[in-house]
C-alpha cells in the first residue's frame, strides 16, 4: 500500500487504479486530481475465467477417450482400479475448476458493476457541496 496526496493506494500502478494528474513516480506528493478506478482489469480476469470454463469443458471427455486406450492395453493389471479412482479424482477437481471460474466471471463483472454505483452514490454526495470561498464566513 502506498499513500498518495493522502488517498490509500492497495496493487500496483497498473492495477486499475491510477491518480489522475499523478504519476507513479510522484506518488506521495500532493495535490489535486482524482482516484480513478478502471474496470478494465475486473472484465479481462472475468473473461478469463470464463475461457477456462471454455476450456475446461472438452477435458472431461478427453480424459475419457485416454482412459479407453489404457483399459484396452492393460488387460487385467490390477492398477486398473487405482486408475479408475485416480481418473474419478480428476473428473471432480476439473468439474470443481468449471464451477468456480463460471462462478468468478460473474462475480468479478458484480464488482465493475458495484464500483460502478459506488463512484456514482459518492459523486452524487459531493454535488450538493458548496465551495466557501477564501475567506467567506457562514
Amino acid at each position: 500500500m502506498s499513500g498518495v496526496g493522502g488517498v490509500t493506494v492497495v496493487g500496483q500502478p497498473n492495477d486499475g487504479w491510477e491518480r489522475a494528474g499523478v504519476s507513479a513516480g510522484s506518488a506521495g506528493a500532493g495535490g489535486g486530481g482524482d482516484l480513478r478506478h478502471s474496470r478494465g482489469p475486473w472484465l479481462r480476469a472475468a473473461g478469463g475465467a470464463d475461457q477456462l470454463v471454455t476450456l475446461l469443458g472438452p477435458v472431461k471427455s478427453e480424459l475419457e477417450v485416454a482412459h479407453q486406450g489404457v483399459i484396452a492395453g492393460a488387460g487385467a493389471l490390477s492398477a486398473l482400479a487405482e486408475l479408475g479412482t485416480v481418473r474419478a479424482s480428476w473428473e471432480r477437481r476439473i468439474e470443481d475448476a468449471r464451477r468456480e471460474c463460471g462462478s468468478l466471471g460473474g462475480k468479478m463483472r458484480a464488482v465493475v458493476q458495484g464500483q460502478a454505483q459506488a463512484d456514482e452514490a459518492v459523486k452524487s454526495g459531493f454535488d450538493g457541496v458548496k465551495a466557501l470561498g477564501v475567506g467567506g464566513a457562514r
